[in-house]
């Protein structure tokens, strides 16, 4: 068993109330660690010792750091659609419920703004499973892009109906590209990201009721055409 990577049998048994308040324990203690000392420098042996258990028990719930930000991940994007709630549950207009939603995620991630600048380095990696892009990042993925299907199905908005089905997974691409900016935003409290979000939403909400216009439904099958091609 080697120190960063080990079986783990949690996963196989019914989880206990003592036992989910371990598992969220260790990985409170983990996200603390990676703020403090960074990634790559936290060992899973580092964080057994912070958190006052055995190595073999920190595997057992955790079979390796890259488990560890899998259910940051889930929790994150969990906090992020209670974060969005009250504001999906009152709101219509398209853009007023984009522009809530994208500001919640940046909310919820905002604690975790000098751990996401070293972290990035390893979650940039085409082949990392920490990718939002990855096999392994899946659950969190659709989730992320369940929110912005609600985002869509509960407005107003008149979309073009070839568009309708594929724009959640563009907005999630459009959230991406926002994180990625927050991630190397070192404005005071990160203002630009927050001005980047108010100046881009109501461009999308522009180009999204232009999708209907006859005269524009051409270039929106070319993009379809081309992301589809590009997925598969």
């Amino acid at each position: 068993m080697t120190d960063e990577t080990a079986p783990t049998t949690a996963a196989a048994e019914p989880p206990t109330p003592r036992g989910e308040q371990t598992r969220q324990h260790i990985l409170d203690t983990a996200m603390r660690l990676f703020r403090e000392r960074g990634y790559a420098q936290t060992t899973m042996r580092a964080i057994a010792k912070e958190a006052g258990v055995a190595v073999g028990n920190a595997y057992y719930y955790f079979g390796s750091k890259e488990h560890l930000i899998q259910r940051f991940y889930v929790d994150s994007q969990a906090e992020h659609r209670a974060g969005a709630a009250a504001l999906l549950a009152r709101e219509r207009d398209f853009a007023t419920r984009l522009r809530g939603v994208l500001h919640a995620g940046i909310d919820v991630l905002t604690p975790s703004h000098e751990f996401a600048a070293t972290f990035f380095k390893t979650a940039a990696e085409p082949t990392s499973p920490l990718s939002p892009f990855s096999a392994a990042s899946s659950e969190p993925r659709e989730a992320a892009i369940a929110l912005f299907r609600d985002v869509l199905e509960g407005s107003t908005a008149k979309v073009d109906e070839e568009l309708r089905p594929e724009l959640p997974e563009l907005l999630w691409l459009a959230y991406m590209g926002v994180v990625l900016y927050w991630v190397h935003d070192r404005s005071p409290g990160q203002a630009k990201t927050r001005q980047l979000i108010d100046g881009a939403v109501p461009l999308i909400d522009r180009a999204v009721g232009l999708s209907r216009l006859r005269v524009l439904r051409p270039i929106t099958r070319e993009v379809l055409h081309l992301i589809r091609t590009i997925r598969h």
